[in-house]
């Protein structure tokens, strides 16, 4: 949180124009017209300004109190400051959007914040995340990054409420940084 609030300006400049439509495309192809979206962990909220765009109805968190100042900026949406385990609300969401969000949370702490957010999702609701592709946790720059392949994201969701019902490998939209392999997620509740 300490980097994101020192850091917000030039991480806004570095992620809010980049074009995440193709990652949009198998999230929103699983909601209902007029869904209501989560954001968690919007960041500079670039990606709840394209769902707002969309005509979603959009509510976005984050933990930086200095992010979700910018987020506020992007548009017609609401933006709370929370983390993931504090995030409160009496809404069930179709859809819950973690983009390269949760790889910030530890090992440890990722099997009770899935089943956090869980509560949230509707029963036919769809939950993305994406993650560094690797099976380790890391430092750099002073952030935590815990790095996910398929077999550590299905033991991560035991016992959670959610599964993987959808994954893929994408290259890092930035540019520069295409090197770097993220692997992305569509998650569901257990029963559904």
């Amino acid at each position: 949180m300490n980097y994101y609030n020192k850091n917000a300006s030039q991480f806004a400049a570095n992620t809010l124009a980049v074009d995440m439509s193709a990652l949009y495309a198998p999230f929103v192809k699983h909601l209902p017209t007029n869904a209501l979206i989560l954001d968690a962990g919007c960041g500079a909220g670039r990606d709840a300004k394209v769902f707002a765009a969309m005509a979603y109805d959009v509510t976005a968190f984050d933990a930086s109190e200095k992010m979700v100042e910018i987020a506020q900026q992007q548009g017609d949406f609401t933006v709370e400051q929370a983390t993931f385990l504090s995030f409160k609300s009496k809404q069930k969401f179709d859809g819950i959007w973690a983009c390269a969000s949760l790889l910030h949370v530890s090992f440890a702490d990722l099997p009770r914040t899935f089943k956090h957010l869980a509560k949230f999702l509707s029963d036919n609701g769809v939950f993305y995340v994406s993650f560094k592709y690797g099976e380790n946790e890391i430092k750099r720059d002073g952030r935590h990054f815990t790095n996910c392949n398929e077999k550590l994201l299905s033991q991560l969701l035991t016992n959670t409420g959610l599964v993987i019902f959808e994954t893929w490998c994408t290259a890092d939209k930035r540019p520069g940084r295409e090197s770097e392999l993220w692997l992305n997620a569509l998650l569901k509740k257990d029963n559904a």
